[in-house]
């Protein structure tokens, strides 16, 4: 039996739908009224777990509402109670999905599993201190393992893919058509099959990126949106000193982007899987274009 935490969440949802032929699915929600919330009986109740997919936690808030508690709280003390009742119990396998921005918000050159940690924004310190306290309390006699994504992508998701998608929906050209970056992203399909390849496969502890295996441009993402629907890409390359000016006044007046928009937007984010293909001896199901366009089209069906 696997014990999947935020189940009813995007990746949740997935995940066990995605196991459910292999595997019996146990799942569990963080209820976020209950500060209090332990997973102690569910160990009490279910014996019998063979492994553990935490997922449960709070995500990047795009519109900074939340508490900086709110992400410790989610994030670190739920994870060491949940971990601490995995090393205590018979279960043999411990999954935390924890988030690239553990280690960096922003990256030069390849992101790899060993670089230095510098996590900038309390989502990603949150995160790091779950995997400070996994890493320092490991056991010998079970598997544990980190993984790392980038962006995850899918049917059913919202986020900032479906920002893009309505804007080219309604025609609005992309006006930064000028900047070249590289981003990664992951496919829902391809983390799935991840974690149930790490379910199946005997190998050592140890933290993994996960992504798609070939970032694209932002323009190029523009393109698939404007392929899923049917229509020819609308990209103007403004002058990026003109970009540059008007996402600062938006940094005053309500604008369509202001500079941190501006920077997610047109930034490189390129991360390396060679560590959990070559450890796992896999291929990825899904290439990045295909994950993409069938997110698109999901978004136009619905």
């Amino acid at each position: 039996m696997v014990l999947i935490t935020g189940i009813t969440g995007f990746v949740g949802q997935n995940l066990s739908a995605y196991l459910s032929d292999a595997y019996r699915i146990k799942g569990i929600s963080r209820v976020s009224s209950d500060a209090n919330l332990s997973y102690a009986d569910f160990f009490e109740g279910n014996p019998s777990f063979d492994a553990i997919v935490h997922l449960a936690g709070k995500a990047h808030d795009l519109k900074k509402t939340s508490n900086d508690s709110d992400y410790y709280e989610a994030n670190f003390e739920l994870t060491q109670k949940l971990y601490d009742q995995f090393l205590q119990s018979d279960a043999q396998t411990f999954i935390y999905i924890s988030s690239v921005k553990a280690v960096a918000d922003t990256v030069t050159g390849v992101l790899t599993e060993d670089a230095v940690a510098n996590p900038i924004t309390v989502y990603g310190k949150s995160k790091k201190m779950a995997e400070d306290y996994i890493l320092a309390h490991l056991p010998s006699d079970k598997k544990v393992y980190i993984l790392r994504p980038c962006m995850i992508h899918g049917p059913g998701n919202k986020g900032n893919l479906n920002l893009l998608y309505s804007l080219v929906s309604k025609g609005v050209p992309y006006p930064l058509g000028a900047y070249a970056n590289n981003r990664s992203f992951l496919s829902i399909e391809n983390l799935c099959f991840i974690i149930d390849h790490l379910l199946k496969k005997d190998i050592p502890s140890a933290v993994f990126n996960v992504a798609d295996d070939v970032p694209l441009s932002t323009n190029e993402v523009i393109a698939l949106v404007s392929e899923s629907l049917g229509k020819k890409a609308k990209i103007i390359a403004l002058p990026k000193a003109i970009i540059r000016v008007v996402a600062q006044v938006g940094d005053i007046l309500p604008l369509p982007i202001n500079s941190e928009k501006l920077q997610k937007l047109t930034e490189n984010y390129v991360v390396s899987t060679a560590k959990i293909k070559s450890a796992l001896g896999i291929s990825l199901p899904v290439s990045s274009r295909a994950g993409l366009l069938n997110t698109f089209n999901s978004f136009r069906n619905s």
